[in-house]
């Protein structure tokens, strides 16, 4: 669903990339409040994760593709906050290094595919978790239905954008429609791996699955006729040890990123995806403009001069996961350090009085 540079004027387009930047400031504090020394570096592979996993289309009817957005995903794994910096991280390399998304439209692709998923995944599925068992099945299946739902979001929140600053006169009921209909199929493919992801985290380390945290209720006891909150027992030494496993969750899920990327992606689908389909059969595309990152040397995620297509392919693959990887992190462990360099409120450090 990648905006490319002239389906909004430019008027819309700047309002997008102000919302835009409000948006990822806003994220940049509240993601202070999510991240810490193990999910800092986890915050930076799921954004690789998210690059490789767009590079795989997959088909969802005749002639139309679709791949992930995302935005669920993060949010599930690393918080909402996070989750919109994660997401526009991706875009950002995408936009700069790939020609994959108009950099006047970098501003409404971050507020369709970043904050809206994002928003919206986090409100069904922390709405989801409210009324399910507190178990790891709710979470994964409360992962599904938000990411299922997240996708025909983000098609309506484009078209509202392009009813506003669309530069087409195209009848925005049928585009509406299309979008929505469309999008509906790529939710499914979205929830699906969104599930299977999350499902695959926290079988084996739910402690750092954002939207897990909390998941097991106190043990409670009756003492005098009364329910009260038993006393917290003693970390085990096995999950004391745990945390020594993180760099083990975070190197199978680069390698993991990097074989999706640099090999699976030769086999993805090559239809256009849900808007490109979109735009051709309505005519949205009446005024597209070329991409100011053409003439980039991994422009439409191949490698300029090597003429071989799988080893093009998968090259440009490693190093999109391998740039986003270290841009992703290097973001994440700054925010993270500025939590840590500020300074305690004196309310924190006193000592209670007697």
């Amino acid at each position: 669903m990648h905006v490319p540079d002239g389906f909004i004027n430019a008027p819309v387009s700047v309002a997008a990339g102000v919302a835009a930047a409000a948006a990822v400031a806003v994220s940049l504090r509240g993601a202070r409040r999510e991240l810490d020394e193990r999910t800092a570096p986890l915050a930076g592979l799921v954004a690789a994760f998210i690059f490789a996993v767009q590079m795989l289309n997959f088909p969802v009817a005749a002639g139309t593709s679709g791949h992930l957005l995302g935005g669920a995903l993060a949010a599930i794994l690393v918080g909402p906050y996070t989750g919109v910096l994660c997401v526009s991280v991706v875009l950002l390399m995408q936009g700069i290094l790939f020609a994959d998304g108009g950099l006047t439209a970098l501003g409404v692709n971050i507020t369709v595919m970043g904050v809206v998923t994002v928003v919206t995944a986090h409100l069904l599925f922390r709405g989801l978790l409210r009324v399910l068992p507190p178990t790891r099945r709710s979470v994964t299946a409360a992962g599904f239905v938000a990411a299922l739902l997240s996708v025909p979001a983000a098609a309506a929140a484009f078209t509202a954008v392009y009813a506003v600053g669309g530069t087409t006169d195209v009848p925005l009921g049928k585009v509406l429609t299309a979008m929505v209909g469309v999008h509906v199929l790529i939710g499914i493919g979205e929830a699906l791996i969104t599930a299977a992801t999350v499902g695959a985290v926290i079988a084996v380390r739910p402690d750092l699955v954002h939207g897990a945290r909390g998941l097991a209720a106190p043990l409670k006891l009756r003492v005098d006729g009364a329910l009260v909150d038993a006393p917290a027992a003693a970390p085990a030494p096995a999950a004391a040890a745990a945390g020594g496993s993180t760099k083990k969750v975070w190197a199978t899920g680069l390698v993991t990123a990097l074989v999706l990327a640099g090999f699976v992606s030769f086999y993805a689908s090559a239809n256009p995806d849900g808007l490109e389909k979109v735009a051709a059969d309505k005519g949205i595309d009446e005024k597209v403009e070329e991409h100011a990152a053409a003439g980039s040397p991994l422009a439409d995620y191949g490698v300029k001069d090597v003429d071989d297509a799988r080893l093009s392919g998968g090259l440009a693959g490693v190093i999109g996961v391998g740039v986003t990887v270290v841009a992703g992190t290097g973001v994440f462990w700054a925010v993270r350090r500025r939590k840590s360099d500020e300074p305690t409120t004196p309310a924190s450090t006193s000592a209670p009085v007697a």
